[in-house]
């Protein structure tokens, strides 16, 4: 069995979760196993909401976990409830997001059971004997083997293949898929008669102490559209100029529904927040559309920006690595081009 952590947010899954489900019944396919949930913290409510979405992304059964200590989110909590589950259900491989709070979960659970985790993966491959067993033999027997893994190091500016091995014979492979590696999407045919997936309880004993880091109080200090989530990111580069210069891509990034972002050079200069900056060092983002206006294209930069559905590079270099790496370019001086795609949106808008 291969079993689903299920990233979510007080009940509510997010994209997170969605790319996990997306990668794990590619995975499970391999396995020749069952895809299964886990979803930690979440009331039977919300449990039985999400189910509809968990199984039209590929999982057959959603397990689910509630305990006093699970309030909201916290990593040692979530942490010491999925080591507690793998305990109890032992699935041949446990695979998680590559968020923030996915890394962070797998590595608790890692940790309290002495197992490997193999973070930000691309791709998995069991070796032929753990493929070869399936679910045939039971949730854990024939665990132990070596899965062929490449994933994202250094911030995606390489891939490292490497082998994770598993010594005992029912021992969980942990890992987590790169975030924004796949495109979250349901399975293209599912049988309407089997309905959602069974939700079935995981009991489990959490001490009191572990709510030490479970969050507590919830402060909005952005609401509606951000950067991780704008379909749309107009993005500014040391080309831009000036921190007046970003006054035209604003213009334009409200006009199409999203937000202006930029490049480390940007904020080294002081001409955006932190908070704006597109990279290996600040926000990485998957919109549909990037516009990168003045920006040359530093791997550092990419790292960020490479989830991109696609990308309109505006320069004058032809030869920058953005106008190289880009669906679409526009050789000419920003401040000419920008405005102009903002008038000819705003022509046709009538």
């Amino acid at each position: 069995m291969l079993l689903v952590l299920i990233e979510h947010d007080r009940g509510v899954l997010g994209e997170p979760a969605l790319e996990a489900l997306t990668f794990g019944r590619s995975l499970a396919a391999k396995m020749n196993a069952a895809c299964h949930g886990l979803m930690i913290g979440a009331d039977e409510s919300a449990a039985q909401q999400a189910a509809a979405q968990v199984g039209a992304h590929g999982a057959t059964q959603l397990y689910t976990v509630q305990h006093e200590v699970l309030s909201d989110f916290g990593p040692e909590a979530w942490g010491e409830s999925l080591a507690q589950v793998i305990t109890a259900l032992q699935p041949a491989a446990v695979l998680a997001c590559g968020s923030e709070r996915g890394n962070e979960v797998m590595a608790q659970a890692a940790a309290r059971l002495d197992l490997p985790f193999a973070a930000n993966c691309i791709d998995i491959n069991p070796s032929d004997d753990l493929a070869g067993e399936g679910d045939a033999a039971g949730g854990g027997e024939g665990a132990g083997g070596s899965w062929a893994v490449t994933r994202i190091q250094w911030g995606g500016s390489l891939l490292e293949d490497a082998d994770l091995v598993t010594v005992a014979p029912d021992a969980a492979a942990l890992f987590s898929c790169g975030l924004h590696t796949v495109v979250s999407a349901p399975l293209d045919s599912l049988d309407p008669s089997l309905g959602p997936p069974e939700i079935q309880p995981v009991s489990v004993q959490l001490d009191a102490e572990l709510s030490r880091t479970v969050v507590r109080e919830r402060v909005v200090l952005e609401s509606g559209v951000t950067l991780p989530t704008a379909p749309v990111v107009v993005g500014g580069g040391r080309g831009v100029g000036s921190a007046d210069g970003f006054a035209a891509l604003e213009e334009l990034a409200e006009l199409l529904g999203g937000r202006v972002g930029c490049s480390r050079a940007v904020t080294n200069n002081g001409w955006r927040p932190h908070s704006d900056q597109v990279g290996q060092t600040g926000t990485r983002i998957a919109p549909d559309l990037y516009i990168a206006a003045g920006i040359s294209g530093a791997v550092q930069h990419w790292v960020g920006a490479m989830a991109s559905k696609h990308i309109l590079a505006v320069n004058t270099d032809p030869e920058a690595n953005m106008v190289t790496k880009a669906d679409w370019a526009v050789i000419g001086d920003l401040h000419e081009v920008i405005p102009a795609i903002t008038a000819e949106i705003r022509r046709r808008k009538g």
